[in-house]
């Protein structure tokens, strides 16, 4: 036992510090980012080095059913998980002293798995790698806390504050409303120290009872391993005060939507240089490429950063949500905006993502566009210097439409991975169509009785 646990990260340790672990819960990521895998006594996971799951868990849709393969649905062959103890985190909110460790997913051959979304992040990054750039994330989570809703029929509506009134909408900012929810961002923090996470800040945002956290720049594995987890801690601490966090990109009609900005830069391995900026400070063919690359290949890429029906009723006018490809220096109504920063900390932001992708693929679709255009040498459009709302949408506007654009994109699949793209599209168009079978409650009001 002491010999692994020495190795695990400082956090980790600081946690176990004079403490017996009882169990270790050895998790990956499906295609929709549910955690998934096996919990064991921490004895047992001492004894053995990999473990094994079913290939069919990235055949799974998010309403349990399973798309058929070539026969692999049928077979499962297993799948070997290795544990990535750099991942090893804390779970303070269970009973018993609980360790968290991501896997990373091998074939019997000892390669990895195309379509696990980390093997997916790690393939894009390498890509990088091989051409001497190092790229760095820094995601914008956006959440709701909302009553909880037992009732899928029922409309989902904000939580009660400590004043004993539904959290208000259009508070951007507020502190007072963050203030009403107080105990479960303070049980975030305290599950994020223990987890050794650095927030970056707590914001409120314009939705009633929205919360924006921000971390740190950094390696986009790691960071989206950190989503991977904030997402899970984040639905505890909201659990212990009798409320729901959700991840939708939608859940309350009228209120505005929940994304995943993702704020990039890419840096010379070898001088450590930001290639987005000249010696002199100015900008570079490099950060021109990179924002043509967003504007070139972010639509065929929709469907990995709005993966579900709900994610495109976030993309609405004048709801704080990009509807657009334009890009603009200090512009939060383009797609793609560009902070104001230091020339060393120039980065590009991607405004379409919504909170409920996946991060690993969010952040690797983002990061291949990006990469598409440094390779490719494009020169993207002029900049956009009003409200970008006024700009023609050139975004697709359902799951069906993305998904057409996703199966064209050639060039995206060998960035991806063939594999996934296959495999992944398969998936979509399966809950695609289970949501056309679905009678919403619009249709019985207006429709039943009236055509």
């Amino acid at each position: 036992m002491a010999d692994w646990t020495d190795t695990l990260p400082d956090a980790a340790r600081a946690y176990l510090d004079g403490r017996r672990i009882d169990e270790v819960e050895c998790l990956v990521a499906d295609l929709a980012g549910v955690a998934r895998g096996k919990a064991m006594p921490a004895t047992k996971f001492s004894r053995q080095s990999h473990f094994y799951l079913p290939n069919s868990i990235f055949l799974q849709t998010i309403t349990g059913d399973w798309v058929e393969d070539d026969g692999t649905s049928y077979t499962e062959p297993d799948m070997i998980l290795k544990p990535d103890l750099e991942t090893a985190t804390a779970a303070p909110w269970t009973a018993d002293w609980t360790i968290q460790v991501i896997h990373d997913i091998e074939d019997q051959e000892g390669r990895l798995v195309p379509v696990a979304p980390r093997n997916v992040l790690k393939r894009v990054v390498q890509l990088y790698n091989d051409r001497g750039w190092s790229p760095i994330v820094a995601p914008e989570m956006e959440f709701f806390l909302v009553a909880r809703n037992t009732d899928p029929n029922q409309p989902v509506e904000p939580p009660i504050g400590r004043t004993g009134r539904p959290a208000a909408a259009r508070q951007a900012y507020s502190m007072s409303a963050v203030d009403e929810y107080g105990p479960v961002i303070d049980d975030i923090y305290d599950f994020a120290e223990a987890q050794g996470f650095e927030i970056d800040g707590i914001l409120q945002e314009g939705g009633a009872g929205q919360v924006e956290i921000n971390l740190r720049h950094g390696d986009p594995v790691r960071l989206a391993d950190e989503i991977f987890y904030f997402k899970r801690l984040i639905r505890e601490a909201a659990l212990r005060h009798d409320c729901f966090a959700t991840f939708m990109a939608k859940p309350i009609q009228d209120e505005p939507g929940s994304a995943m900005h993702i704020h990039h830069s890419v840096v010379d391995t070898g001088s450590g240089a930001n290639i987005f900026a000249g010696a002199d400070g100015g900008e570079t063919p490099a950060f021109r490429h990179f924002i043509a690359g967003l504007q070139t290949h972010l639509p065929s890429t929709v469907a990995l950063l709005a993966p579900y029906v709900n994610s495109y009723r976030r993309y609405v006018r004048d709801y704080a949500a990009p509807i657009n490809l334009e890009w603009g220096i200090d512009n939060r109504t383009t797609g793609i905006r560009v902070p104001v920063s230091r020339p060393e900390s120039r980065r590009v932001e991607n405004r379409l993502a919504g909170m409920d992708c996946n991060p690993y693929l969010g952040i690797a679709a983002s990061l291949a566009c990006g990469y598409l255009g440094l390779v490719e040498g494009q020169e993207p459009d002029e900049q956009y210097t009003g409200s970008a709302y006024e700009a023609e949408p050139r975004l697709p506007q359902h799951l069906g439409d993305s998904l057409d654009a996703f199966a064209a994109a050639n060039a995206m699949h060998q960035v991806l991975g063939p594999e996934f793209c296959r495999i992944y599209e398969l998936v979509k168009r399966m809950e695609y169509q289970e949501f056309l079978q679905v009678i919403s409650p619009w249709e019985r009001e207006h429709l039943l009785l009236n055509v």
